[in-house]
């Protein structure tokens, strides 16, 4: 699949956190991968929350009355209109219509991403310098054709790859951000991809993919699913900002100590090692509810630019200057060695030999000693001595300083000559 492709295909989507927009991005992502559209009813209850009413908007603008012009477009652009906005045809004032404006006076070009889920209100967004022109003297026709459906539902998708185990890796994003790029279409896009690729190959673990709005969207699919999550999900990521061409991060579980953590730290410093680590402490997505105390699945997240570090966020900056096709295949890229990790990270090796094993009949022992010889000796053995049965392949390479994939070749040789359990 063409990830970018995937981006400008769903950009112009109105989504939010229920309605219309996130049910049309959903069966787009199906006619990709066979999710399963799921969808739970307006006002159920999920642990301290209550699924909203689900929101559509058909249409929204405002007509300066003096020259005609519609100044403000939720057809040239959804951010234009406060997300959740109530509807409302009606004729006022400059100094009423400027109450329920947003800008950004540091950002005079970009309309910022305003919303508004558990208060009814309405309004309007648009750039500085598009307020700046408004005429101070004329009156203002205001127009939202939005409704609220008490009876509606929150639609979500899901996704499950069956390996040969039970025990699975959780991978989820979102699907509520409207008209903006690397927040958050890149993390649908990815993820989309990185299940494309699973569904073409056999594989150890199982793989569970959620695409649902931020906050909310998580905590349902926590109150429907948490038994099996903490019975199987041995680690996963949320996946979120990863279009972009600048830097790499990784945003660490509550105490940054877990498989997900150990993972994706090892496989940056590896590939890209001017990573930024970022403790929990700056989380700011889905990570929030899916490591919060009870919950504590083993979630992180490997990023691009993080969100709220780069300034096109949560504007309309937000677009194909930012994102890319290569920032979005080196993601998956990352993901995918990730993943490769994991499926030969399940061994906990352990020597059937008492004493150090004899390497040279069993041809282990190079024959030719040479400078490098002496350190593959060593590492070897080294490997070997933490090979109790009680620590993983890349614990093993931690303690002993050795690159994951020399330790896993190590283990390989050693179990095709009956050394290893």
């Amino acid at each position: 699949m063409n990830l970018l492709d995937f981006c400008k295909d769903l950009y112009s989507v109105p989504r939010s956190l229920t309605g219309k927009g996130v049910v049309e991005t959903l069966k787009y992502i199906k006619k990709i991968i066979p999710i399963e559209i799921k969808q739970i009813k307006s006002g159920t209850k999920v642990f301290d929350w209550t699924v909203p009413p689900e929101w559509n908007i058909r249409d929204g603008y405002v007509i300066e009355l003096s020259t005609g012009k519609k100044v403000v477009d939720f057809k040239s652009h959804n951010l234009h209109v406060v997300g959740y906005s109530e509807p409302i045809e009606d004729e006022m004032s400059f100094k009423e219509l400027e109450k329920n404006l947003f800008f950004l006076k540091d950002q005079p070009d970009a309309i910022p991403y305003i919303t508004s889920y558990y208060q009814r209100r309405w309004g309007f967004c648009l750039s500085f310098n598009e307020f700046q022109r408004l005429d101070r003297n004329s009156r203002f026709k205001v127009f939202i054709d939005s409704e609220f459906k008490e009876d509606g539902d929150l639609t979500y998708g899901e996704l499950i790859i069956q390996g040969e185990v039970e025990k699975e890796i959780f991978f989820s994003s979102y699907v509520c951000h409207p008209q903006m790029v690397n927040n958050e279409l890149s993390g649908p896009s990815v993820l989309t991809g990185i299940a494309d690729s699973l569904l073409k190959k056999p594989n150890y673990y199982s793989y569970r993919f959620v695409l649902i709005p931020e906050t909310i969207g998580s905590i349902v699919y926590l109150s429907k699913n948490l038994d099996s999550l903490k019975k199987n999900v041995i680690g996963g990521y949320n996946i979120s900002c990863v279009g972009d061409e600048r830097s790499w991060g990784l945003i660490t579980s509550r105490y940054g100590n877990n498989i997900s953590d150990k993972i994706g730290e090892y496989i940056l410093k590896k590939h890209h090692p001017d990573f930024i680590k970022y403790s929990w402490l700056t989380r700011g997505s889905d990570e929030r509810q899916y490591c919060s105390p009870g919950v504590d699945l083993p979630i992180s997240s490997v990023t691009r630019t993080k969100f709220g570090q780069y300034p096109e966020y949560h504007t309309s900056l937000d677009n194909f200057d930012v994102v890319t096709e290569k920032g979005l295949k080196d993601s998956l890229t990352i993901y995918l060695k990730i993943i490769d990790v994991f499926e030969k990270n399940r061994f906990n090796p352990k020597v059937k030999v008492f004493c150090e094993p004899q390497l040279g009949k069993r041809g282990l022992y190079p024959n030719i000693s040479t400078k490098q010889s002496g350190k593959i000796v060593q590492n070897m053995m080294n490997f070997i001595s933490y090979c109790d049965g009680s620590n993983s392949i890349l614990e093993i390479s931690e303690i002993c300083g050795i690159d994951f994939d020399e330790s896993y070749g190590y283990f390989l040789k050693m179990k095709e000559n009956g050394l290893m359990k």
